[in-house]
């Protein structure tokens, strides 16, 4: 494999991480948003990933193994889907969103589960221990919010 693969496969796997975050901070975002557009509480999203075939750089193919093609394989995000878990039903009659029952329907979101796979995707980036620190803290910090 040349440089320039190489280089390809490490930015398609960050360009796809950075989806991946993109989401997830997405998620937690609304872990609370009772009514959508599309009525009902907001969905957590999933990302779908998939090998994507990289196009090696022509002079390189020709320096590299004979004009064979060989190129490598890289990483994208085939698909954002939601998830299939059915909302977190709370007791709230005086909620404006609440059934006839009282019932509220939340996001089944798990703030702990987004937290893991928000690093993840900053550990995907390759980044130091203080870097990670900021992102926990950043975190935290959300959660503080929501409480």
């Amino acid at each position: 494999m040349n440089l320039f693969g190489m280089l390809e496969i490490s930015g398609s796997a960050m360009t796809a991480e950075r989806q991946r975050a993109q989401i997830v901070t997405s998620n937690m975002a609304n872990a609370q948003t009772t009514k959508t557009a599309q009525g009902g509480p907001f969905r957590r999203q999933l990302v779908v990933f998939r090998a994507q075939r990289q196009p090696e750089f022509p002079m390189m193919a020709l320096a590299t193994n004979g004009g064979r093609s060989g190129a490598a394989e890289g990483v994208r995000v085939s698909q954002v889907v939601a998830d299939a878990k059915p909302p977190i039903l709370r007791y709230e009659p005086g909620n404006p969103d609440a059934d006839a029952k009282g019932y509220v329907a939340y996001p089944a979101i798990d703030p702990v589960e987004e937290i893991a796979d928000l690093l993840g995707a900053v550990r995907a980036y390759g980044l130091n221990a203080s870097a990670i620190a900021a992102t926990k803290s950043m975190i935290q910090q959300s959660l503080n919010i929501m409480k």
